[in-house]
């Protein structure tokens, strides 16, 4: 009995001594991708940091330290301060479209009918074209000259429009613009969320009298909690980070107005030359995202728990 239990706790030993070393070697298989997240990500990161602090040119070798200089003037810059409200604006106005027009689809193509894989691959298609493309069509179809829409204007006998003259009419196209190509993302997200709520749920609610108003009321919306706080977190980081359909479709113009902070970034570094200056700007965009994504996921992951 005695050397049964021996010959037990040594074949043990030696399967854990065996596991052990294989889990040494699969540790090893995650050094090549720690290698490439410090270059591409953590080096980057801390080099950006370490420029804020800096007054550079963005190409001599020449750096002077300013320390808190940059920082405190971007608490003074009129530029900066609407750019970062336009930052806001795309974010959340994108945010609230998305849900909106990705939860309605969600809901519409939830049905079954002849042709709705078709219909899901077709909405969910412009997610995969490059926002440089998409703000490319765009500004082919909203040009003053020869645009597509300014042409259908004037053949009914209207005046050409100036979309983009305003800043006000420019910042709500590109949220729209920005929206229409992104909605895939949250009715996929809400797609997966009904899918997944058990059909007895909605049974019992029929056996109560529920209409189907009540039913999404007090079922659908309850049980997509969490897909409310991914799409919500995944679309309001996307839109805070807004770039390439407003360098295509403006350029941050008229003038700076419809600037996000990312485009006034690359504008400051590339066109006025003040890398420093740009550096400090990109820490803030950074914390900034970093706040609102923490408050955001407290807020949604309390929703969740009250629900």
């Amino acid at each position: 009995m005695a050397t049964t239990r021996l010959k037990t706790t040594q074949r043990t030993r030696g399967y854990r001594a065996k596991t052990h070393r294989g889990s040494g070697l699969i540790n090893l298989l995650y050094i090549p991708a720690l290698i490439l997240f410090a270059i591409f990500m953590v080096y980057p990161l801390v080099s950006g940091i370490g420029l804020a602090f800096t007054d550079w040119n963005g190409y001599s070798a020449a750096r002077s330290f300013v320390g808190f200089d940059n920082f405190s003037r971007l608490f003074t810059d009129p530029v900066f301060g609407q750019s970062l409200v336009n930052t806001f604006i795309y974010g959340v106005g994108s945010m609230i479209l998305q849900q909106i027009f990705g939860l309605g689809l969600a809901l519409a193509l939830d049905r079954k009918f002849r042709g709705r894989t078709t219909a899901r691959a077709i909405v969910y298609l412009p997610v995969l074209v490059s926002p440089v493309i998409m703000g490319t069509m765009y500004y082919l179809l909203l040009q003053y000259n020869d645009g597509a829409f300014n042409e259908i204007v004037v053949a009914l006998g209207g005046d050409r429009v100036a979309w983009f003259a305003d800043s006000g009419n420019a910042v709500a196209i590109i949220v729209a613009i920005n929206s229409l190509q992104f909605m895939g993302i949250s009715m996929i997200i809400y797609l997966a969320g009904l899918q997944s709520i058990p059909e007895m749920y909605y049974e019992a609610a029929s056996l109560d009298g529920a209409s189907t108003w009540h039913k999404f009321r007090y079922v659908t919306v309850p049980l997509l909690q969490p897909a409310f706080a991914t799409s919500i977190v995944l679309n309001l980081i996307g839109g805070l980070k807004l770039f390439d359909i407003i360098k295509i479709l403006t350029n941050g113009g008229p003038g700076y107005s419809t600037n996000s902070v990312s485009t006034l970034i690359s504008i400051t570094y590339f066109d006025n030359q003040n890398a420093g200056y740009a550096s400090a700007m990109g820490v803030a965009l950074f914390v900034i995202i970093l706040a609102v994504t923490l408050v955001m996921n407290k807020m949604l992951g309390r929703k969740q728990l009250e629900a």
